[in-house]
């Protein structure tokens, strides 16, 4: 079975393919570094948030696993836009817990994220592939 593109879009201009890899690096630093490593390390200040959800540590180990798992796929060229779209999930996530268990404190947060991510996800579009009907 073959595969075709899911949009019929040529690759994405020079300019903007440079200023979509700047986005997605500092993106994966965000998510390797500032958010999946406190929670893999069980650090404090991810400790305090997931103890207030009251759901277990398993949450904030599963949260850091995929997003640091999203960090390395948003530098893998063919994994970019997968990566991109699996971690708006997670901020969407983030968001519904934010309002269910936080009172929305810094609920801004995973809603710029996910619009950031949204647009890597957007400008890699182009390397996501669908099985071609015979």
């Amino acid at each position: 079975m073959t595969s075709t593109a899911l949009s019929a879009a040529p690759v994405v201009s020079r300019r903007v393919n440079r200023a979509l890899w700047g986005l997605q690096i500092l993106l994966a630093l965000f998510y390797g570094v500032a958010s999946a490593a406190p929670k893999l390390v069980a650090h404090s200040s991810a400790t305090v948030t997931f103890d207030a959800i009251g759901w277990g540590d398993w949450l904030m180990y599963l949260t850091g696993v995929l997003e640091l798992a999203g960090a390395v796929g948003l530098l893998v060229p063919r994994l970019a836009a997968l990566a991109a779209l699996g971690l708006v999930g997670l901020m969407l996530g983030a968001e519904v817990l934010t309002w269910a268990f936080l009172d929305g404190v810094n609920w801004a947060t995973p809603l710029i994220a996910a619009a950031l991510l949204g647009a890597v996800a957007y400008g890699r579009r182009h390397t996501l592939t669908v099985p071609r009907r015979r």
